[in-house]
């Protein structure tokens, strides 16, 4: 049933944001009072939190492809970030999507720098990562850059040529970027070139934090269950899709917040279909929950504040050697396995 309300939505979308980052830019550069920088530097922080999620995220996912457009396509949208799309599409498309949880496999689990799961031994490391968990956040489109470029190393090899390729399509990525925000918009504002700088490290600052609460909340709070790689072995397409349901975590929002979150607030549903446009996820939740309610499946949701206190209770008790932890990874509640499940039934 995909048509013209659905391509209304997206255009109507990519306006209000390049709309309200207009805005914001000029109340910036031209308000003269403390307040109006401060509404200035918000809605930029919100424009470019949807460009991220809402447009940018659904985007590289393919959401849109289906419309034929050459400039609303996952093939040709670069993102106001960082990251490099066309890594990202590797690295998240496929590397997490496809292998979701799974220990060893999924590069997004910790993302390479923190312990979220019991099943992943314990190492001296892993007691600064309630620190590492502060700096990710601050700095989460680094973080997603560099998580991209290592995703490509896995792909092709370390040190071969498109290894290198992909180092300095970063760099050249972040240079823009960087020249961008910090250059270039602050020139323009002539002599108030100081509030613009300011501004634009903050308002990329909020995105990144939001963006990095929306994300670990889709995956580490309390009943996002993990996996072992042998789970790939005999893993059947219907035991893909309750991988995905029991893998993953949504929280509880209202329209506003679940679009300034990208849809991400159904984060179920966006693991089950990720090319299914996002402004269908609230519809298909109603299904979703129902198929579970139907067959006693997990539909793992809370308060965005309850997901979230949940994942840093993960971060911070894992940052421990397990000689100091009570439960296993069988049955602690953040980090329950599939043998957990099994042993319910």
């Amino acid at each position: 049933s995909l048509g013209e309300r659905d391509a209304a939505y997206i255009r109507r979308t990519i306006l209000f944001q390049r709309t309200l980052d207009v805005a914001a830019r000029l109340l910036i550069a031209c308000s003269r009072s403390r307040a109006g920088w401060w509404v200035g530097t918000a809605a930029l922080g919100f424009a470019k939190s949807v460009e991220n999620m809402e447009i940018g995220h659904n985007v590289t996912h393919g959401q849109w492809d289906w419309m034929n457009d050459p400039e609303i396509h996952s093939n040709t949208w670069e993102w106001d970030m960082v990251a490099v799309s066309s890594q990202w599409r590797y690295s998240h498309n496929y590397r997490h999507h496809v292998f979701n949880n799974i220990v060893g496999v999924d590069d997004d689990l910790g993302f390479g720098v923190m312990r979220v799961t019991r099943d992943d031994p314990w190492k001296p490391e892993h007691l600064v990562q309630p620190l590492r968990n502060v700096l990710l956040a601050a700095i989460f489109e680094w973080g997603i850059g560099l998580h991209g470029v290592h995703s490509e190393r896995d792909r092709v090899g370390r040190d071969t040529p498109e290894h290198a390729a992909a180092r300095s399509a970063l760099i050249r990525k972040s240079a823009r970027q960087a020249v961008k925000d910090y250059v270039l918009w602050p020139a323009l504002s002539g002599r108030r070139w100081r509030r613009t700088l300011a501004a634009n490290g903050l308002a990329n600052l909020l995105r990144n934090l939001w963006a990095y609460v929306v994300i670990f909340c889709g995956h580490f709070p309390d009943g996002a269950e993990k996996f072992s790689a042998d789970v790939l072995e005999h893993e059947t397409r219907g035991e893909w899709y309750l991988r995905q349901i029991l893998g993953t975590a949504n929280f509880n929002a209202g329209p506003v917040l679940a679009f300034a979150s990208g849809n991400l607030c159904y984060q179920i549903e966006h693991h089950l279909y990720p090319d299914l446009p996002s402004n269908r996820y609230a519809k298909i939740a109603e299904r979703v929950r129902a198929v579970c309610d139907k067959y006693d499946l997990p539909y793992t949701t809370g308060s965005l504040a309850r997901q979230y206190f949940l994942t840093l209770r993960t971060i911070h008790k894992l940052a421990l050697p397990d000689r100091f932890l009570i439960a296993t990874s069988d049955d602690a509640p953040e980090t329950a396995s599939e043998r957990k499940f099994s042993a319910r039934g």
